[in-house]
């Protein structure tokens, strides 16, 4: 990529947990000296602190330790070399680019609990969806925080896209269904569908959620076409909780990562890749409040963003 402004947004975006990595990761990248049981023990902290999680850690540093004692590893620079790329072919399978079928609507839900930034993302969205010459079409689904349908109807007006929206307190399936249909017989695109936002432990809530997708499959039974997870990553470890449950629930097919620039626990990523059961594309992470700050996910970028000292990003601009 054209490095400049984006590459630094990236970088600015992960300096919270770039910081957090440092006291252990940061010690690799002072020169080329020899490695000691310090060094080691203060990256398998640092890897900890950042929510990696204890059994990803674990796999990593049995797999640098043996290396080291045996020389392979023989200074601190080539450790972090091969830290580097342990940590991208780790999240390297969650890599894949969202894809808008040829059907109209693509219908796309955005799921996930209070406070995650749905409606933001879904604004954020819309305009880079736009970008790319898609038609766009916004429906107002969370009908129970108070000002979200105001808010979905701003990032509207503010992009120039239509919003189907009822008061609060509507029915939400009947607000989803009624933007199908539109958005049918308008040759709209996409959809991007809005959710209440809803506690992954809450069996009412999540069987409402269950219910719009029953009612948005009697326009078209291939519907919705996504469901995306918005996690913010400030969460740590309890976003492996909301995946597991979430995809249990609506069967997910992505996720997308928010609120990187204000967390420490951007290594949670890694977490989510080695969840046993659940093999989900990162779809885009978000880096900031910039329309561009919603990127889509590179393991390369993301790694190089989270460890680079500050010549290999100024030496590639």
């Amino acid at each position: 990529m054209s490095e400049g402004g984006l590459w630094g947004r990236l970088r600015s975006g992960l300096k919270k947990t770039r910081g957090q990595l440092a006291e252990g990761v940061g010690n690799l990248i002072l020169g080329e000296r020899e490695i000691d049981e310090g060094v080691l023990d203060d990256l398998e902290t640092a890897l900890l602190l950042t929510d990696v999680g204890v059994e990803t850690t674990a796999e990593i540093m049995a797999d640098l330790a043996p290396r080291v004692k045996r020389k392979e590893l023989n200074n601190t620079r080539a450790l972090h070399a091969a830290l580097s790329v342990l940590l991208e072919a780790r999240l390297e399978p969650l890599v894949r680019p969202l894809e808008i079928n040829d059907k109209q609507p693509h219908v796309m839900f955005f799921v996930g609990v209070n406070g995650v930034g749905k409606t933001t993302t879904i604004g954020k969205l819309a305009k880079q969806l736009q970008a790319q010459g898609k038609s766009v079409m916004l429906a107002a689904g969370d009908t129970f925080r108070a000002a979200a349908v105001e808010q979905l109807q701003a990032w509207g007006e503010r992009n120039d896209v239509p919003v189907v929206a009822q008061g609060q307190g509507a029915d939400s399936a009947s607000v989803v269904f009624d933007a199908v249909e539109s958005a049918r017989s308008k040759g709209v695109d996409v959809l991007l569908v809005d959710t209440a936002g809803r506690l992954q432990d809450k069996t009412q809530l999540m069987d409402e959620l269950k219910k719009v997708h029953r009612v948005v499959q009697k326009l078209d039974e291939t519907a919705p076409h996504d469901v995306i997870l918005v996690l913010d990553s400030g969460v740590g470890q309890n976003a492996l909780s909301q995946v597991n449950l979430f995809h249990e629930a609506v069967n997910l097919t992505g996720l997308i990562l928010t609120k990187l620039d204000g967390s420490a626990k951007a290594g949670v990523i890694f977490a989510i890749a080695a969840l046993p059961d659940v093999k989900l594309p990162v779809f885009y992470i978000g880096v900031g409040e910039a329309i561009d700050d919603l990127r889509p996910f590179e393991a390369h970028d993301f790694v190089r963003a989270l460890l680079d000292d500050g010549e290999a990003g100024a030496a590639e601009t």
